[in-house]
């Protein structure tokens, strides 16, 4: 689960999974559904791999949704489907979508970059919960 809240001229996702590896594919899918509100409308017709170091899991965070909006930003590729493993030496993750297509893609927001700001991955009592501000 996971929501949009206001900040001033930036948006803040909030995400919310009952385990790890689950918060940082919402963390994606959130980030793919501010650019693209219809995910269902990406096709997973394209894999990209990614692997991340490092034990502090914000910056984990932070470093998988970059590495993201990085393929979108340099190959136009939208991403709608996620699969991630965090442990303590770093991040695994795929992501699998397919180059943007005017015709059926309807962009809602640019998002530039994702930002330290308010910056946080925690665990709950009822599993994770995240807080990243995305700057439009």
């Amino acid at each position: 689960m996971h929501e949009v809240f206001e900040h001033t001229a930036d948006l803040g996702l909030r995400i919310r999974a009952a385990e790890l590896n689950a918060l940082f594919a919402e963390g994606a899918q959130a980030l793919f559904e501010t650019i693209v509100p219809d995910l269902a409308s990406v096709r997973p017709e394209q894999k990209i791999d990614i692997v991340l170091t490092g034990d502090d899991r914000a910056y984990l965070l932070f470093d998988w949704l970059k590495e993201l909006l990085y393929h979108f930003d340099a190959t136009h590729l939208l991403f709608g489907t996620f699969e991630v493993q965090v442990n303590d030496a770093g991040l695994t993750g795929a992501a699998w979508g397919e180059p943007l297509d005017p015709d059926r893609h309807v962009l809602e927001h640019e998002v530039k970059a994702i930002t330290y700001h308010g910056l946080r991955v925690e665990q709950t009592a009822d599993g994770w919960e995240a807080e990243v501000i995305i700057d439009i």
